[in-house]
């Protein structure tokens, strides 16, 4: 293995472990929401500096590194190295989100069990886990196979909207704390969808083609 070729197989450890740590930001936020864990709450944050911190190291690796590619699957390695940096800060941001609307939550009353939110959970945490396998194993079946479980997660959405918004109408009371859960079950939309971008870059990665916005 060339020295270059050492780069970019740490480049792709770096960018695993802050999938680890994005994934911890969304069991942590989501366990402030389900469970009132306060200290959860708290660790939202460290993570997601963690996550500012490990993008821009990423970036500054890549300009680096950039000069020395001179194949084009090495350049396109580099260039989905930054997205997928970009998808998993943003992924910290939206687990702040969650983070900051369940501290408010926890003093009050819960409006309705939670049920539809931590299946949301689950599901964009299996679309990002199965994603960043795909990336690291060269898997684009697998990472095709993430697109359209995106569909269940926005069907989610906005079920859950709906119903919220029937509260607010039948029950004034009910605004505050329907609002906050519409905030969060929007984050975990954003996250599924971050790790759609994730599945989508994967096979522009391997197979050189970019399957962005295709009808589907």
């Amino acid at each position: 293995m060339t020295h270059f070729d050492s780069e970019l197989l740490a480049l792709k450890q770096r960018l695993v472990a802050l999938a680890q740590i994005a994934r911890s930001a969304i069991d942590d936020s989501m366990s402030a929401l389900v469970d009132r864990d306060a200290a959860a709450g708290a660790r939202v944050a460290s993570w997601e500096d963690s996550l500012d911190q490990g993008e821009k190291e990423i970036d500054e690796r890549v300009v680096e590194l950039f000069t020395h590619a001179p194949l084009a699957t090495q350049l396109r390695l580099l260039i989905v190295a930054t997205k997928i940096a970009h998808d998993l800060e943003r992924i910290g941001d939206e687990a702040t989100t969650i983070a900051r609307r369940a501290k408010e939550l926890a003093t009050e009353p819960e409006l309705k069990p939670y049920v539809d939110l931590p299946r949301m959970k689950m599901l964009a945490q299996g679309m990002l886990r199965d994603a960043l396998e795909a990336f690291v194993d060269g898997d684009t079946a697998k990472a095709r196979a993430v697109i359209p479980r995106d569909k269940e997660v926005d069907l989610l959405n906005r079920q859950l909207q709906r119903e919220l918004a029937g509260f607010m109408v039948e029950s004034p009371s009910t605004i505050s704390r329907s609002l906050h859960l519409i905030t969060i079950s929007k984050a975990l939309e954003r996250i599924a969808d971050h790790a759609k971008n994730i599945a989508e870059d994967t096979v522009y990665l391997h197979e050189a083609k970019d399957i962005r916005h295709l009808p589907s």
